[in-house]
């Protein structure tokens, strides 16, 4: 197949989607909305700036925002953003034009779905849903409510990683006789990479691998840390990308937790197997999500699951059964899932047994991608 993906190329979780068709042999395009490099060979990349995507450097990754601006750079990219959409969809449509690819498929509706709903004229076009696309950005403001209904209206098939986001797609005005589909959005574990440690982890660490970012509530996670420091002083918490990060920073002397946290850098998916091999609970803050790729990680590294209790979690996990569903928003509510998974080794070892299962059915990766080559060739009519 030729296909061309509308991603932001600096993204490991698209990435990760793209090398298998790579691999597989296909012809593959892709245009970034961000610079970027990629260490596998493409047919040609064109950066495809949309969203003020222009200002970033190449260098600097997906969720690399501090605390303090991510939240104001999401704002003024949700009301300014749609603004830049039909002058960038010019430059999209002369790509599309030139490749005529089989299949163009736009890995997020905000601005890669919106991009290429509205530069797409004759060419099938799958949407992947990312995590908060629905739930945050679409009713967010007047322009995204606009982009997302038409984005939905004009696709010809859709892919999500939860089944709450087909439901809210329909919301949006995705027809129902369109084809879907649901796997993890960065395609599924890979075994070879993320998998268990050979003995459990004895000693209560804890590691949220989420980084900064809008939808993901650290003020109260940091808050939680010495609620479960004054009844387990030996806890130690990890966070990912937040090395330097001011704001992580400040919390940790207002708190004076320094003891116990460590920050770490932006680490690749073998560092970061690693670190969840060495860990004994993964926690996941967040207010806003689908399938977040990282909690999957951890759980196939035999971590014990904390998470916000939303819809999108609920498929994944059952509370008391698997691993624990919290109150993102309450420091107390996490202290308490923390203290609980840290003193009850019966539930983290019979959690494992259901998780190893579980990532084996549903998330392992070159089932899930098989399917999705099957899901092109359907939407492209073969």
């Amino acid at each position: 197949m030729k296909l061309l993906f509308v991603a932001d190329g600096r993204s490991p979780i698209a990435q990760n989607w793209i090398r298998y068709f790579v691999e597989r042999g296909d012809e593959v395009y892709l245009a970034s909305t961000f610079a970027c490099d990629v260490d596998f060979p493409i047919n040609r990349l064109e950066f495809t700036p949309v969203a003020f995507s222009s200002v970033k450097k190449q260098s600097t990754k997906p969720g690399s925002a501090s605390g303090r601006t991510s939240g104001l750079v999401t704002a003024i990219r949700q009301w300014l953003g749609p603004l830049t959409i039909p002058r960038s969809a010019r430059k999209l449509r002369a790509f599309i034009q030139e490749v005529k690819p089989d299949l163009v498929h736009a890995l997020r509706v905000p601005y890669e779905g919106m991009l290429a709903a509205e530069a797409c004229t004759g060419v099938p076009l799958i949407v992947s849903i990312w995590g908060n696309d629905f739930t945050l950005h679409a009713p967010s403001t007047p322009l995204m409510k606009y982009y997302t209904r038409r984005t939905m209206s004009i696709t010809t098939a859709l892919h999500a990683d939860c089944e709450r986001d087909i439901r809210l797609a329909h919301e949006w005005g995705l027809s129902a006789e369109k084809p879907t589909l649901v796997t993890p959005g960065n395609g599924g574990i890979r075994s070879d990479v993320f998998y268990p440690p050979q003995n459990p982890v004895k000693d209560p660490i804890i590691i949220n691998p989420r980084g900064f970012r809008a939808y993901v509530n650290n003020e109260a996670y940091f808050k939680a840390i010495p609620l479960v420091l004054e009844r387990r002083s030996d806890a130690k918490f990890i966070f990912s990308s937040m090395e330097g990060k001011s704001q992580a920073l400040q919390w940790m002397q207002e708190l004076k937790i320094e003891h116990a946290v460590q920050l770490n850098p932006q680490l690749s998916h073998l560092q970061m197997a690693e670190t969840f091999r060495g860990a004994q609970i993964v926690v996941s803050p967040a207010i806003h999500d689908g399938t977040p790729n990282s909690l999957l990680e951890g759980i196939a590294c035999g971590c014990f699951p904390i998470a916000g209790d939303l819809e999108s979690i609920r498929e994944w996990i059952t509370h008391g059964q698997n691993g624990l569903l919290v109150n993102p928003n309450d420091p107390q509510s996490i202290a308490d899932g923390i203290l609980l998974a840290i003193q009850r080794e019966d539930l983290r070892l019979e959690a494992a047994g259901l998780n190893a299962n579980m990532i084996s059915a549903r998330a392992e990766y070159g089932m899930n991608m098989k399917k999705i080559g099957e899901f092109y060739k359907t939407v492209i009519g073969d």
